[in-house]
């Protein structure tokens, strides 16, 4: 089976090496040169052009190296009817915990408070709750979602988990639906959104479930931005509601200079960089589902593109 790299990024050169070192043995193709297109039955892909996977009659199964698969599924082109396989990287997830407990802590230790404070000169020491009397709400309890809460529990903090289906965790209250995603933004004194950009996750975070957050939450996105209506979250940073937004990831990206989230006192931005995909990594992860799936092995990273991850 003929393996194509169709891949628009700018360390092209590094994924041909991983990949040439997790493929041993086989040649890989790298788009646009193509010679024999009716060859490739796999393609493994970032950011591919809209129509090349199409232009592959032969085409058996399209491996993403990236975790996020919204702007492959946002392709009029894409050929649904290949199936279509999402990155579960541990390095990618140990990256994004990494992250989630950065950013957690910070809004835990109340580090924004401190940091407007140091810009007023002002020596105030405030209250500092502990870890047990904080409760975290986190928003896409999949695997990442899971992952994160289990480096957060060791902690002490009370984690709810919200997911669009039922799951389980046996120190996780886990929650689903409109009535269960009430309870937990009911409740979340630090909001963690990890949800994936879908039909029914654009804009959830809407003023009227921003309003449901207690007095003084802290949002954290390191998601997809879609997933928060950017005026009502600065209405309500505006008017107190909440404390601090700390965010990786936005609508539209690079964040525009003119956007007001740059200048917001109580807005952190970080360019989309909660969790990057190691090349090296992604590799060794890919070629192991590739091996799965000539052997016909279940593939858990398989996308259902009716839920859009």
């Amino acid at each position: 089976m003929s393996l194509l790299l169709c891949a628009q990024v700018d360390n092209l050169g590094q994924w041909q090496s991983e990949l040439a070192t997790a493929f041993p043995g086989e040649t890989i193709q790298v788009w646009p040169e193509v010679p024999d297109p009716a060859a490739v039955r796999i393609a493994l892909v970032a950011k591919p052009p809209a129509g090349a996977l199409a232009s592959l009659p032969n085409l058996e199964l399209i491996c993403s190296l990236w975790a996020g698969v919204d702007r492959l599924l946002a392709d009029p082109t894409l050929p649904r009817q290949i199936p279509l396989t999402r990155l579960i990287d541990p390095q990618l997830t140990a990256s994004m915990v990494e992250s989630v407990l950065l950013h957690v802590l910070t809004a835990h230790r109340q580090v924004p408070r401190y940091r407007l404070q140091q810009a007023r000169a002002e020596w105030t020491q405030l209250d500092q709750p502990g870890a047990a009397d904080r409760t975290i709400g986190i928003l896409g309890f999949g695997e990442l979602g899971r992952a994160c809460a289990e480096a957060l529990l060791p902690l002490g903090f009370r984690v709810l988990g919200w997911g669009r289906s039922a799951r389980t965790h046996p120190q996780v209250e886990c929650a689903h639906g409109a009535t269960g995603l009430a309870r937990v933004l009911a409740r979340a004194d630090i909001l963690l959104c990890l949800l994936p950009n879908t039909n029914e996750t654009r804009g959830l975070l809407d003023a009227a479930r921003l309003a449901t957050l207690p007095a003084g939450a802290t949002v954290i996105n390191v998601g997809r931005g879609a997933a928060i209506d950017d005026a009502a979250l600065l209405a309500a940073l505006d008017a107190g509601r909440i404390e601090t937004a700390i965010l990786d990831v936005f609508q539209t990206e690079p964040l525009p200079p003119g956007h007001r989230y740059w200048r917001h006192e109580r807005v952190w931005v970080y360019p989309h960089v909660a969790a990057e995909t190691d090349a090296r990594s992604a590799a060794r992860t890919v070629a192991d589902t590739v091996r799965r799936f000539r052997t016909g092995a279940r593939l858990p990273e398989r996308v259902d593109s009716g839920r859009g991850y």
